[in-house]
């Protein structure tokens, strides 16, 4: 029996299709305007700008180092332009700064969290949080300004004295005495710890308002005191937080530039001690741009400098944004 609501077909013509359940034809559907696609298309966009940044920038690096310079001998410790061009000691250098700078920020903004999130009144916490958040706005050359001038000097005639007075009994302590003019290692150190600590602080703090309310008040309410309940279970629930900060303090510390080259006394060598000059990769490529600019090999050794820092910032970045993507933000209970 025929279908009755199959549509009807002249003896002189080929039968027509049946209609699809959004009501149009097939052929219909195939005869997209242009500008729909492109409608559609256009979103996508944006979004692609950010890869296609990073692409062009590391196609850029490659094509002006050629990677002529990738062996034994990159990875190496004499760094003697034209000559040599091996960058382990800023390589160890970047370590030596970033790695102690990021433990002192750890501790100060883990600090700074807990009194916000669980001691300080609302009334407090919202007007000293701010603070925190605006050191992030300095530009690096302020701090680099500031250290020079300020830090560093107090740091030659007070902190490192003091120090290689009472601690040259340890090692990497002793040897040769601080210079009077303080650059090296602990104002680099110093200065770098402040401008990591307001990402840590922030991200630590939000770890710790994610813990939902019912933990705190179950906590509290067992007995266990303010601090009891910080410890054993604000800290345990937000640790992704917490190490996720780490990872990006970490990658904020070691790409610092500006500010490296203008307290650290920038020298292509390991420090005798604590209180020692050493460099960084970020600082050497700013102070030898301009004399690599004439000498193509030395502009090709800068770019893979830059490759090998570009790899080791994007791993720790990317390893800090996975643990972030989980945390889930929550009222925190005010005192």
């Amino acid at each position: 029996m025929p279908d009755p609501s199959a549509p009807v077909a002249s003896a002189d013509r080929e039968p027509l299709p049946r209609p699809s359940p959004s009501g149009r034809s097939p052929r219909a559907r195939r005869r997209r305007p242009y500008g729909s696609v492109v409608g559609r298309l256009v979103p996508y966009l944006p979004a692609a700008v950010p890869a296609a940044l990073l692409v062009a920038i590391v196609l850029e690096l490659v094509r002006s180092s050629q990677l002529t310079n990738f062996g034994w001998g990159f990875w190496g410790s004499r760094w003697d332009p034209p000559d040599a061009w091996g960058i382990a000691t800023f390589v160890a250098g970047s370590f030596l700064t970033a790695l102690p700078a990021l433990f002192f920020a750890m501790a100060i903004g883990l600090g700074i969290a807990i009194a916000s999130t669980s001691y300080l009144p609302a009334w407090i916490t919202r007007w000293l949080d701010p603070f925190v958040d605006l050191l992030a706005g300095i530009p690096s050359i302020v701090y680099g300004i500031w250290g020079y001038l300020l830090v560093a000097p107090y740091f030659g005639t007070v902190i490192n004295p003091f120090l290689y007075r009472h601690l040259s009994f340890l090692p990497g302590f002793g040897g040769l005495p601080p210079l009077s003019d303080g650059l090296g290692l602990p104002v680099g150190i110093f200065i770098l710890t402040l401008m990591a600590l307001p990402i840590t602080t922030l991200l630590i703090r939000d770890a710790l308002r994610s813990v939902p309310r019912d933990l705190w008040e179950a906590g509290l309410g067992l007995g266990a005191t303010r601090w009891e309940t910080v410890r054993r279970v604000a800290i345990p629930y937000g640790s992704r937080g917490i190490l996720s900060a780490a990872f990006l303090g970490f990658g904020r510390a070691f790409g610092e530039t500006v500010a490296m080259a203008m307290v650290l006394n920038v020298v292509a060598s390991y420090p005798a001690n604590a209180f020692g000059s050493t460099g960084t990769m970020a600082a050497e490529m700013f102070l030898s741009l301009d004399s690599a600019y004439n000498n193509s090999q030395w502009l090709a050794a800068l770019s893979e400098m830059a490759l090998v820092l570009l790899a080791i910032s994007l791993a720790v970045n990317l390893i800090g944004r996975r643990l972030i993507a989980q945390i889930v933000t929550y009222d925190v209970p005010g005192l």
